[in-house]
């Protein structure tokens, strides 16, 4: 019983380190990549669609990303769902292909976008003291039904406590090497 709830605790702090390395991809960092375009839906034939489903996304250069939809009809929705979107970039059309510019980021943009990476980084560590709060507490309801004895309790909170220390760990690691990206010019 202790050991699913030490593995149920590691896939769960598995999944909330994965969920914060998806959120930061969604922080730009001047540099094009097309995971940047991952949230941004648009109107096809009534219903919102992921922007992937519509068209392919791709990196010209080091600056500026590419979108070739495969409709001709969907370029303006396109346009439109981008220019809409909170990453304040400007689409150019040359007939069925859209070039998006990255903007360079000024010093101050830099530090917003790091203070914002760090509040996520921050959120991260909170989930994840959560779920070893959780396991010890379900640690603490197996020794009040005497299904554990203390020492085994005792041994299990350690155990979690060191996969805690393990994940905060990566979620640091994860939030330096974004810092440097953003701070790199």
């Amino acid at each position: 019983m202790i050991d699913e709830i030490i593995e149920d605790a590691g896939t769960r702090m598995g999944k909330s380190l994965e969920s914060l390395r998806t959120e930061l991809t969604k922080i730009r960092t001047g540099r094009a990549h097309p995971s940047l375009l991952d949230h941004i839906t648009v109107e096809y034939y009534g219903a919102a669609t992921p922007l992937s489903q519509v068209a392919n996304v791709s990196v010209e250069d080091a600056r500026t990303l590419m979108i070739s939809p495969w409709e001709k009809d969907m370029v303006q929705a396109i346009e439109k769902a981008i220019m809409k979107s909170d990453l304040g970039l400007n689409p150019a059309t040359a007939g069925t292909l859209i070039r998006i510019p990255m903007p360079q980021l000024t010093e101050e943009r830099r530090h917003d976008l790091v203070r914002v990476v760090r509040k996520e980084a921050e959120s991260g560590r909170t989930a994840i003291r959560n779920i070893r709060r959780d396991a010890n507490s379900d640690f603490k309801d197996l020794l009040k039904e005497k299904e554990t004895t203390e020492d085994e309790t005792r041994q299990a909170e350690d155990n979690v406590q060191k996969l805690t220390d393990s994940y905060v760990a990566k979620v640091d690691e994860v939030l330096s090497k974004k810092e440097a990206e953003l701070m790199e010019v």
